[in-house]
């Protein structure tokens, strides 16, 4: 169990690197479309599809079992191990291409996320900003308002302080008990 989990993040590791660098330019894939398809089926100039990068799941999946059952055959034949010989091969072998797929999909992910991410930098950068201003805005209103309360405190008290500056027997005169 613990080679095949080996295997298995390799096999994600090797299907990232294989979509990341069919993403960087699909050289091979054009050459395989101009020798099988004729002139009018020929892929356009600008169309970045190649094996894997751009594909449905099914060409896919056709794809990078077809590969690395070549692989595996040419293993086969070629060296004395024998990878179909045994559970333990086919099972490595299975897992290989569902490894290769998910690393491809994962890594589609990542790709399509930074391209997301460059895009909506500079619309999130313009938003903080508005935030920031509307911030110091509303703390700027905020101060004029308190300045504003503070004065007219300050003159409740001052208008507080004249009424009360008569003694007392100003006061009683003013009420007609003096």
């Amino acid at each position: 169990m613990g080679l095949e989990l080996v295997i298995f993040i390799g096999a994600i590791l090797f299907g990232i690197f294989l979509y990341w660098r069919e993403s960087n330019g699909n050289g091979f894939y054009r050459f395989i479309n101009k020798i099988v398809n004729s002139k009018e089926l020929q892929m356009e100039a600008s169309s970045k599809k190649g094996f894997v990068y751009k594909q449905a799941f099914l060409p896919r999946l056709v794809f990078v079992a077809t590969s690395f059952l070549l692989a595996a055959l040419i293993l086969q034949f070629l060296t004395p191990f024998e990878i179909f010989g045994s559970y333990n091969g086919v099972s490595a072998f299975s897992s290989v291409i569902v490894g290769t797929l998910l690393g491809t999909y994962l890594a589609n992910f990542v790709l399509k996320s930074t391209k997301v991410i460059e895009e909506k930098s500079d619309t999130i950068g313009d938003i903080v900003e508005g935030a920031v201003e509307k911030g110091k805005d509303f703390i700027d209103d905020l101060k004029t308002k308190d300045a504003d309360v503070v004065k007219e405190v300050k003159e409740e008290v001052k208008e507080a302080n004249e009424v009360e500056e008569k003694s007392a027997r100003e006061r009683l005169k003013d009420k007609g008990l003096l």
